[in-house]
Parts: C-alpha cells; sequence; structure tokens
C-alpha cells in the first residue's frame, strides 16, 4: 500500500539546497551602512522614514522644549481626535465606542446620533455570511491558526463577490464594511471549528444579534452559554478602540497601502495585511505576554518579592528564563518611550476587570512587573531614554480573564484593526498615488554566462 505523502517532510535533498541558497544570499552588514540603507525604513536613531501622508491616524512620543525634540508622555489621535478623549466620551454616556471609531477613521468625523443609529444598524445588516458558507469553508477544512483560516476566508470571499475587482470607491467602501462586519463571525466560527476537529469538543454556532454591539457578539458567539457582564463586554469593546488604529507606518497598515497601490481586489489586500498581522514581531505578541507570565508563575515563590521578581526579569534579558530570547515581553516599543497612551488608558480597566474575576493576585504582579521592568532593562542594558509597557502587556492579561482562548488574541486584534485598513485602503485610493516601489541596490557582480556543459 502506498504511503501517504507527507507535504510538511523536509527532504534531505531541501536541506541542500538551503545551504546553496544561504551560502549565494549574504549580504556583507558593512555594505547597509556604506550605501546608507535605511534598514527597516528606519534611520539610524530608529525613526521611520517619512514614505507617505496620511490623516487617519497619528502617533506622538515627543514634543519641542527650548529647541530641542525631548520624550513624553505618548499620544495617540484619531483623525486628530485624543484618543483618550473618545474613550471617555463614549464611557460618560456608558455606551460601546468600536462602531463609532469606526465611522470616525472611516469618514473623518465624529458621528451625531442619528448617524451612529444608521451606520450601526448598516453594519449589523452586514453580519451575515454567504450561503452555506461556515459548512463549505470554514467547517470543510479548519486551520489550526486562527490567523490564516481568517485570511483563507477573505480570499473565499472574492468568489462570492460579483464586483470583487471594482476598486471604485463606492464599491471598496461596501466591501469593508461588509468584512469589518463579518470578521467576528469568519474568526469565532473558525476557532469552533478548530475546536472541533482537533480538540474534540463540542460544535457550537451561534448567529451574532443585530441588537449588540460588536464586542458583545464576539462574547455572545464564543460562549456556549452565550452569556456576558457589561464590564467584560465593556473591556473587550475598549480594547477593540485601541486596537483599531496606530499610525500608517506600522507594518500591517503600511502593507495595506503598498498593495493597494498596485491597483488590486479589497480582498487580496486585506489578506495580505493579516499575513503581515500575523508576525510574532507585529500582532502575536499579547500571546507572549500571557505565556512569559505563565512562566514566571511557576518559577517565582513569592509574587510580590521585588528582589525575586527583579531577579527573574534579569534572567530574562541575559536568556536564561522563559523562551531564551532576551525580551522583556510586553516592555517597550518602536515609538513610545515614557508611556504608551494606549496601555495607560487601558490598565484602570483591566484592574476593575481583575477585581471583578478575583484575580488581583495576577494584576499585582503585572503591575509590579509594569514598575520593576524598567529599571532593570535601565541597569541592564544601560537604555535610559525610557522604556514603558505598551498596549501588548495588558491585553493578554485582559483577555485571560475575558476566558478568550490564546489562539484568539492575534485574531481579536485582526478584528480592531480591520477597521484601520479600510481607512487607510480608501486613503490610498482618494489620493491616487503611484504604485510603492522603493529602491533595492544590487550589489552582485555581473557574471558572464557559462554553457552548461562547461559548469
Amino acid at each position: 500500500m502506498a504511503r501517504k505523502r507527507d507535504f510538511s517532510e523536509i527532504t534531505k535533498e531541501v536541506l541542500e539546497l538551503t545551504d546553496i541558497c544561504r551560502a549565494n544570499s549574504n549580504i556583507d552588514p558593512e555594505l547597509y551602512t556604506r550605501y546608507e540603507v535605511k534598514r527597516g525604513l528606519r534611520d539610524l536613531n530608529g525613526k521611520g522614514v517619512l514614505t507617505g501622508l496620511t490623516e487617519v491616524s497619528e502617533i506622538r512620543s515627543t514634543k519641542e522644549v527650548d529647541g530641542k525634540t525631548v520624550p513624553c508622555d505618548g499620544k495617540l489621535f484619531y483623525r486628530g481626535y485624543d484618543v483618550e478623549e473618545l474613550i471617555r466620551g463614549y464611557l460618560t454616556d456608558q455606551r460601546f465606542g468600536f462602531e463609532e471609531t469606526v465611522y470616525l477613521l472611516l469618514f473623518g468625523e465624529l458621528p451625531n446620533k442619528e448617524q451612529l443609529k444608521r451606520f450601526s444598524k448598516l453594519l449589523a445588516g452586514y453580519r451575515s455570511l454567504p450561503n452555506s458558507f461556515v459548512r463549505d469553508v470554514i467547517l470543510k477544512k479548519p486551520s489550526r491558526d486562527l490567523m490564516n483560516a481568517l485570511a483563507r476566508c477573505v480570499l473565499t470571499l472574492y468568489s462570492y463577490d460579483n464586483r470583487a475587482d471594482d476598486t471604485s470607491l463606492p464599491n471598496v467602501l461596501r466591501q469593508c464594511l461588509q468584512l469589518i462586519a463579518m470578521f467576528p463571525m469568519l474568526t469565532v466560527y473558525s476557532y469552533q471549528a478548530t475546536q472541533y476537529y482537533y480538540a474534540d469538543q463540542n460544535l457550537v454556532i451561534h448567529k451574532p444579534k443585530k441588537e449588540l454591539s460588536m464586542a458583545e457578539n464576539i462574547l455572545y458567539m464564543l460562549r456556549e452559554d452565550c452569556q456576558y457582564s457589561q464590564l467584560e463586554a465593556s473591556v473587550l469593546d475598549m480594547a477593540l478602540v485601541l486596537h483599531a488604529e496606530h499610525g500608517g507606518g506600522n507594518n500591517s497598515s503600511f502593507t495595506t497601502h503598498v498593495v493597494t497601490s498596485s491597483g488590486t481586489d479589497t480582498y487580496s489586500v486585506v489578506a495580505a495585511a493579516l499575513g503581515s498581522l500575523k508576525g510574532p514581531k507585529h500582532g502575536g505578541a499579547n500571546v507572549k505576554v500571557v505565556q512569559m507570565f505563565e512562566d514566571m508563575k511557576q518559577n517565582l515563590h513569592d509574587w510580590e518579592d521585588e528582589q525575586e521578581v527583579s531577579d527573574y526579569l534579569r534572567k530574562l534579558l541575559h536568556k536564561e528564563a522563559f523562551d531564551h530570547a532576551g525580551l522583556i515581553y510586553g516592555m517597550g516599543h518602536a515609538i513610545y518611550s515614557i508611556s504608551d497612551p494606549r496601555a495607560r488608558v487601558f490598565r484602570g480597566f483591566v484592574e476593575k476587570l481583575a477585581t471583578e474575576k478575583g484575580m488581583e493576585k495576577e494584576y499585582g504582579l503585572y503591575a509590579l512587573v509594569e514598575r520593576l521592568a524598567p529599571v532593570v532593562i535601565a541597569e541592564e542594558r544601560r537604555i535610559y531614554k525610557g522604556v514603558s509597557a505598551n498596549v501588548d502587556f495588558f491585553s493578554g492579561l485582559a483577555y485571560r480573564m475575558l476566558g478568550l482562548p490564546d489562539e484568539m488574541y492575534t485574531a481579536i486584534f485582526a478584528m480592531a484593526r480591520i477597521a484601520g485598513w479600510s481607512a487607510h485602503r480608501m486613503e490610498e485610493l482618494i489620493n491616487a498615488g503611484k504604485i510603492i516601489r522603493p529602491a533595492y541596490k544590487s550589489v552582485c557582480d555581473e557574471r558572464s554566462y557559462v554553457p552548461l556543459g562547461e559548469r
């Protein structure tokens, strides 16, 4: 009987070819300096190279003092509005804020009551999938990785759209709004399918309710009993608001601009952005934070002992603990130094949720690490510009307290960031720029062709 082929097998021949590829692809690091290459599109100080203009959002981490640029508490603005003020506004009214945030990002202004009501109704009307899509696409061949499953679903939706390649603004906006509304269903149903096929769990598919907010529907569809508290939904809603957008220069939003500039369809653009977000250097960091703390809790005798916690943090930096990567996950950011506004505003609500869940001890450990890590990093790495907790530091804990599975953490990021991607796609199309094509300099010597028989 013929053996079933294992497509994931790495053969000896592939290993040999890999060695050839590696040997003939190494570039001397000195050449990057010689030709002043901005690796990662950043200058020598780590500042991003200016590649475009945007009105969608702004990240602010410095200010001018006596003619000098100095670090300051981080600020995040959506369409010119301070995110912290936006959150205070909808919390004062005791309502959810994600739908309003989507409207603001897409259309550049805050909706009035009637506009918000109509927009929320429009999104609710798009919370449905094509006939048999769940059976034929999601359930037929589930993926163990939700981000891959989500990308596959998005690309498959192309086949169900009679105007898939129409890049006119009204059609692209329609596609974006549908994807924003569909993402929670695609993600939750893909997770349920994975649990059924690979973890021998019950298969439970709940249809979303039109009267519920995005955050409420995620919890409603995910939980077998459909139950959740007001605080749980509010914390998840805030996480969606804080993850909805973060400047045009982040990897997935820049990917959105790059792929959009080629003139391709919306589904291809969003799938590309999902592939970018999946990377552990971008959207997967919150899972690492939770895993790091689980290892920490297993290895600490006293979670309140500052010396013991500091010693563990030093072991992390010395590659002697957890994954031996030399990192304290959730600490530091490419732009923010003194503070990440998303972490700053999220912290208080995570603390409230910890109290509701009886997890004050866990929150206390997070708070202690947040206070000690900058000191340890400064001493061990000689970094004194300021290192603070980023949004991933607290979002992982929040998701854990909400009972959300680890597999969904990055997908929740995607459910929020699809709003920002949509705004950036519309902006790129509206301004009709050239195809984005940065320069790469060849450093390969020219060679003469050698006939096959003489090689």
